[in-house]
């Protein structure tokens, strides 16, 4: 059975630690999965900090702009890779929904990233009260949107040990849903394609 405790530790403790020393990924398996696409959400969210500060050149902005669109992807495809590791072991160990069974909206998968994100924001809000430059205000804002990420986290996990039980018991039925994300594949962007059409005419 998948510990949702487990996960969060792994995404509250990583985010920790990644901002005192290189990221590693020290897990196997499915913990082995979340903690990758985690890393993605973790350099993701400081390029897109670093996209929003006035100091940075246009050409900077540029490769940060590229940074994020493929951080992005591979966020996306680890979610997939995510449920797909689900997949699998309701295959292997001969787990199969009711004839009966509802399909819920949002993935394990899906959660997770959820949850991912959560653990980044929660960190960075907490860096925000260790802030000496700051007036009271600020403060009392940072402590109510803590409070509140600390509840959707608890929610959200719960929301996902709830899914994941149902999942295994046959009650919910379980589909990795692909994104196939246009922008990136120079077969499906105009803009990618339509170039490559001129550049070789």
């Amino acid at each position: 059975m998948i510990d949702v405790a487990e996960i969060i530790q792994l995404q509250v403790s990583t985010v920790a630690a990644w901002h005192r020393e290189p990221i590693e990924n020290r897990y196997d398996g499915l913990l082995g999965l979340v903690c990758q696409q985690h890393q993605f959400n973790y350099q993701l969210w400081h390029q897109e900090d670093i996209a929003r500060s006035p100091n940075v050149s246009d050409s900077e902005i540029a490769n940060v702009k590229r940074a994020i669109d493929r951080l992005n992807q591979l966020r996306n495809d680890w979610i997939e890779r995510v449920d797909d590791w689900l997949t699998r072991y309701l295959e292997e160990n001969h787990i199969i929904a009711a004839a009966n069974a509802p399909q819920n909206s949002e993935t394990p998968g899906s959660i997770i990233d959820r949850l991912s994100i959560l653990a980044l924001r929660i960190y960075h809000l907490d860096e925000q009260l260790e802030r000496t430059d700051v007036d009271e205000a600020h403060t009392d804002k940072v402590q109510s949107r803590l409070a509140i990420c600390r509840v959707q986290q608890q929610e959200l996990s719960t929301c996902l040990d709830r899914l994941l039980t149902q999942i295994m018991a046959g009650q919910v039925r379980h589909r990795t849903y692909r994104q196939f994300k246009m922008y990136n594949d120079p077969s499906l962007n105009p803009y990618l394609y339509q170039r490559y059409a001129r550049m070789a005419s």
